[in-house]
């Protein structure tokens, strides 16, 4: 089962670490049968009035069964990732009565005037104001534990609008998607200041969940992700400000709405807090806590999944363009779109995916980018190259038109986006 900190009396199947963790997991590891058997334990323990616990399978003799909606979304995300990057509706089908008890729970039992209301773990160990506390003490570093709450149901609700309408439940789909839409009304009513395109107090959690999980209005998107890169990059220094919940959603977030220099910043820190402050301190695996090294030793784990967030599922989405197409699940479609951020001269990446390995090799030198790609069999991708027409580009030293494996061929934006089979090519942009 994925598990918890192994140093103390807490090796448990803790489910908030996993919601993010285990699509980075996907890329490296053959986890499918990992987490359709961990599906089977949460389901489990879920009660009978339809609560799903913070922990399956749990040992300790506590109250699991907390209301919380954070670390149970995991039971959800799961089954989503499965279906994404394996393609395996499954574990959907199996699970879908329950899923829909929980989120009738949810609904019925935790939520008041649309909001969530309750929340048992905020922003979880969000770097604290001092390097020897374990938890931060300033409100205004902490997050809304009813907005937290509320962003995930709103996100569960359209993943369970998906699920019905792919499990053979289309009749739940509209239900879904109504309670969706007056949960997203009363979350903008209660957090949002659209003159400032501030949610609650400003937090970058509050900010980037609402933007990754759609709760932003079109108008403010731009507006609420500005107040996330000021508030980086002025009081955090281009550091992490993001707890367990946060982190989850930043380097994705910073790329896809343009800051994608932020987050290789972010990536590369060498200070504290950051990956980088944890590797010149010794570590080989990521600690429980930002400042696992100076806070009182109660509470730190040196072996934890938490804090790593989407910084894995970053790497093979963004730098080196290996993502699944939501509309071809499984990677039967490929969407290769990498972030080439400056400073970085080269990727090499691969994954095995249901139809076979998948592979993003590039590099850069002052005469352009070169750029190997394999796609599997039975597989399609759409392989955007930054060049401004496709002249520019070659594919094993001949122009794209000579290649009859190249489908089509479309220039748009300072990128040539090019339609393609299976099989291994060598792409070539000239500066």
């Amino acid at each position: 089962m994925p598990t918890d900190c192994p140093q103390r009396d807490e090796r448990m199947g803790w489910l908030g670490d996993r919601a993010t963790g285990c699509i980075g997991e996907s890329f490296v590891f053959g986890n499918t049968l990992l987490y359709e058997k961990w599906l089977r334990d949460i389901e489990a323990m879920q009660d009978s009035a339809g609560c799903v616990p913070d922990v399956a399978p749990a040992h300790w003799t506590f109250d699991q069964h907390s209301g919380n909606v954070t670390w149970p979304a995991a039971y959800l995300c799961v089954a989503d990732m499965l279906y994404n990057q394996r393609g395996d509706v499954r574990p959907i089908e199996r699970h879908y009565a329950s899923m829909k008890k929980w989120i009738e729970y949810i609904r019925d039992r935790q939520m008041k005037d649309g909001l969530v209301i309750n929340d048992v773990y905020g922003d979880w160990c969000m770097p604290p104001e001092s390097q020897e506390l374990i938890h931060s003490q300033d409100p205004a570093r902490k997050t809304d534990g009813r907005l937290l709450g509320t962003s995930f149901y709103y996100r569960l609700l359209n993943m369970m609008a998906r699920f019905a309408a792919v499990s053979g439940h289309e009749a739940d789909t509209a239900e879904y998607l109504d309670l969706a839409a007056r949960v997203k009304d009363a979350y903008n009513k209660q957090f949002l200041n659209a003159e400032t395109g501030q949610y609650a107090n400003n937090t970058v959690t509050a900010n980037i969940i609402s933007l990754m999980q759609g709760l932003v209005p079109d108008s403010l998107e731009q507006k609420v992700f500005a107040n996330v890169v000021e508030k980086t990059k002025g009081e955090f220094d281009s550091h992490v400000s993001t707890g367990l919940i946060g982190i989850q959603f930043l380097m994705r977030g910073l790329t896809q709405h343009g800051a994608g220099d932020l987050a290789y910043t972010i990536a590369t820190n060498r200070t504290y807090p950051s990956w980088g402050y944890m590797i010149d301190k010794g570590a080989t695996t990521i600690w429980e806590l930002w400042n696992g090294d100076t806070a009182d030793p109660a509470m730190n784990s040196g072996n934890h999944v938490m804090l790593l967030g989407d910084l894995l599922t970053w790497y093979y989405e963004n730098l080196a363009g290996i993502k699944s197409d939501p509309a071809a699940p499984g990677f039967k479609h490929v969407v290769m779109a990498p972030y080439f951020p400056d400073g970085l001269d080269w990727v090499d990446a691969a994954t095995e995916s249901p139809y076979g390995p998948i592979a993003s090799r590039w590099s850069r030198d002052g005469q352009g980018l070169s750029w190997k790609v394999e796609i599997p069999a039975n597989s399609t991708a759409s392989v955007r190259i930054p060049a401004s027409s496709a002249g520019q580009v070659t594919e094993g030293g001949k122009p794209l038109s000579e290649n009859p494996a190249v489908k089509s061929v479309t220039e748009a934006d300072g990128f040539v986006t090019v339609e393609i089979g299976s099989g291994k090519y060598d792409f070539f942009a000239a500066e």
